[in-house]
């Protein structure tokens, strides 16, 4: 099963490189988002795997259900049985639970265990901070530290962020900047908040924590393929909940370099630089593809 969740994975990637790739929710979406993490294919696999005991449970109580409607009705038994025990039928129903539950724990455990431990030291550490109605990010770098704001952007600043491609920047999801890290990279993300509780959630990296006013909360991802994921809070925090998205883009660990170091003097411009390197680099693979 993982195998088979790892190559749709892979699948998606091949898809997504000859051209901008962006995760977001889509209309009547019932499964998951493309999963960009390890961690968000062992969180679709272990919900694949789950599917299959709650299927076979809910049909084993539809069956006994309807046996006993159709064996204990009125018609077919006219004297009910006054039995009030079986042995065998109470140790099944307590050591049957007990298995099925192992078999979900287990695994469970094994998933809970992966979302807190990252595999290496990262790389480097964003701290991420919920404010009505909105993100502030920070870069903590001791030498080269950088923080902005990151709000959403209204439809009447697409043209000048160049930003008009709704399907890429969609409605209510795309913000004037995005928080950029490096692909194949481990990153910690600080999570708190200045007034009320909040929530940072990214589901195609499988990443959701609650950012809570004087505690800081840490989980961390890893990207494995480019592109440009969205998250929302996921939290009810006040009026404007529904309206402070969250946008990561996943670049290649030399387009990281050059933003970091522009965005330095001038985040605006290295936001733009960045936006038209990668569309170079996908039309450059579009043509090599065509060809």
């Amino acid at each position: 099963m993982k195998r088979f969740v790892a190559s749709l994975g892979l699948f998606s990637a091949m898809a997504g490189a000859t051209g901008a790739y962006a995760a977001q929710p889509e209309p009547w979406q019932i499964r998951f988002q493309p999963a960009a993490t390890g961690i968000m294919e062992e969180v679709a696999w272990f919900e694949e795997y789950t599917l299959w005991f709650l299927g076979a449970i809910t049909i084993l109580v539809m069956v006994l259900i309807a046996w006993c409607i159709i064996r204990y009705r009125a018609s077919a038994n006219p004297v009910p049985s006054r039995t009030s025990h079986n042995t065998l039928i109470e140790v099944i129903w307590t050591v049957g639970p007990v298995i099925v539950l192992l078999f979900l724990a287990v695994p469970s455990f094994q998933l809970l265990t992966s979302q807190f431990t990252p595999p290496e030291e990262p790389a480097m550490t964003i701290k991420a901070t919920g404010v009505q109605w909105y993100w502030d990010y920070e870069y903590q770098d001791e030498e080269n530290p950088l923080t902005f704001t990151s709000l959403m952007l209204q439809e009447d600043e697409r043209a000048a962020s160049g930003k008009e491609d709704v399907a890429q920047y969609p409605r209510l999801l795309a913000v004037d900047n995005e928080v950029v890290v490096p692909v194949a990279t481990t990153v910690r993300v600080l999570v708190t908040a200045s007034d009320v509780i909040h929530a940072f959630a990214v589901p195609a990296f499988g990443i959701k924590i609650d950012a809570v006013p004087g505690r800081l909360n840490e989980t961390w991802f890893k990207a494995e393929r480019e592109g440009l994921y969205y998250g929302q809070c996921s939290e009810l925090c006040g009026k404007d909940h529904a309206f402070m998205p969250i946008a990561i883009r996943v670049v290649s660990q030399e387009q990281f370099q050059e933003w970091y170091a522009a965005a330095q003097d001038d985040l605006g411009a290295a936001n733009s630089a960045l936006m038209a390197a990668i569309e170079n680099s996908n039309n450059g693979k579009k043509v090599a593809s065509a060809n």
